[in-house]
C-alpha cells in the first residue's frame, strides 16, 4: 500500500536562485514540484543557455501558471503563450521568457530536475548509463490513413503510457525523438523491463514499436546527454524490427545475471561506426508479460 504524504512548497526542500530566476522545490519520491517565480526580462536563451549549454532547453515542462504571463517559442518557429490558469505541457526544443512588467509565478511538476543542472555551470560531467530509445513503427502510414486530429489523440496517448512507465521504472526521459523517446537508466534492468512494459502498452492501442538498449559513457550537458554511446544506441535501433527490443553485447554481459533471455541476432556493420556489432533480442518472459 501506498503512504500518504505532503510538503510544502513555502519550506522547500531546495531554493535555488540565478539571474531573473528562483525556484523552490520539493520531492515526493521520484516526483519533484517546484514553484518557479522568473522576473521581466528573464529568458532562457540569455539567463540559462551559458551555463547549461545547447541552442534550446531541452527539458519537458508540465505546469500551471498562477499568475503573470510567459512565452516560449519552438525549434520550428512555433511560439504560444500562457497566463493565469494555463496548464501546459512544453516538449523539449523551446526557447521561453517572461511576458510583461510582471513577474510569472507558476508550479511545475515535471522538468524541475533541469534546474540542479545549473549550478554545474559550464561542466560537462561524464557517467556510465543506460540508454532507451523508442521509435514507433509504420509511424507516417498510420497518421495517413488516422487523419491529423486523431493521429495527435494516439500519440499523445501513446507518450503519456510510456512516461508513466518510464516513472515506474525509475527512469529519465531526455528527449522526444520524432515518434519515440530517448530516456536514460541506473542499469539495464530497469530498461529492459521498461522497453518491454512500453510494447505490450501499445500494442493494446493497436501500435507497434521497436526499442534499443544500450550501455555506454556520455557527457550530461544540463539535462541533455552526449557522446558516442547516444550515436550507437540509435544506429541499434535502427537494426531493430517491429515489436523488438534489441541490445548491445555490452548490455546483454551486464544484464546477464539479472535472468534475462536474449536471442543472437548476428553481427552488423552499424552506420558511421566502427567494426562489427554482435546484437540480442531480448525474449520477454511470462513473468514480464505479467507485470
Amino acid at each position: 500500500m501506498g503512504v500518504a504524504r505532503a510538503k510544502n512548497l513555502m519550506s522547500p526542500d531546495e531554493t535555488l536562485k540565478f539571474p531573473g530566476i528562483s525556484v523552490q522545490q520539493v520531492d515526493l519520491g521520484d516526483l519533484t514540484v517546484g514553484r518557479i517565480v522568473t522576473e521581466p526580462g528573464w529568458r532562457w536563451y540569455t539567463h540559462v543557455r551559458p551555463d547549461v549549454g545547447g541552442d534550446w532547453c531541452e527539458a519537458r515542462h508540465v505546469g500551471v501558471v498562477l499568475s503573470g504571463r510567459f512565452g516560449i517559442v519552438m525549434r520550428d518557429g512555433t511560439t504560444l503563450q500562457f497566463g493565469p490558469e494555463d496548464v501546459f505541457e512544453i516538449p523539449p526544443g523551446h526557447d521561453g521568457y517572461t511576458l510583461g512588467d510582471e513577474a510569472c509565478v507558476q508550479i511545475e511538476w515535471s522538468g524541475l530536475r533541469a534546474f540542479a543542472g545549473f549550478r554545474l555551470a559550464g561542466t560537462y560531467n561524464r557517467a556510465l548509463v543506460t540508454l532507451l530509445f523508442t521509435d514507433l513503427v509504420d509511424s507516417t502510414v498510420m497518421a495517413n490513413r488516422l487523419g491529423d486530429v486523431a493521429w495527435r489523440d494516439l500519440l499523445s496517448n501513446h507518450y503519456e503510457a510510456t512516461r508513466a512507465e518510464l516513472e515506474r521504472h525509475h527512469g529519465h526521459e531526455v528527449n522526444t525523438t520524432g515518434d519515440g523517446l530517448l530516456a536514460t537508466f541506473d542499469g539495464p534492468a530497469a530498461a529492459l523491463r521498461c522497453a518491454s512494459a512500453t510494447k505490450r502498452a501499445a500494442d493494446r492501442e493497436g501500435l507497434q514499436i521497436r526499442a534499443s538498449v544500450h550501455v555506454g559513457e556520455v557527457e550530461l550537458v544540463g539535462t541533455d546527454v552526449r557522446g558516442i554511446a547516444v550515436h550507437e544506441a540509435a544506429r541499434i535501433l535502427n537494426e531493430a524490427a517491429a515489436n523488438e527490443i534489441l541490445i548491445s553485447a555490452t548490455t546483454r554481459a551486464l544484464a546477464a545475471s539479472s535472468g534475462f533471455a536474449f536471442q543472437n541476432r548476428g553481427t552488423h556493420v552499424l552506420k558511421g561506426l566502427e567494426g562489427e556489432w554482435e546484437l540480442f533480442a531480448y525474449l520477454e518472459s511470462e513473468e514480464a508479460a505479467l507485470d
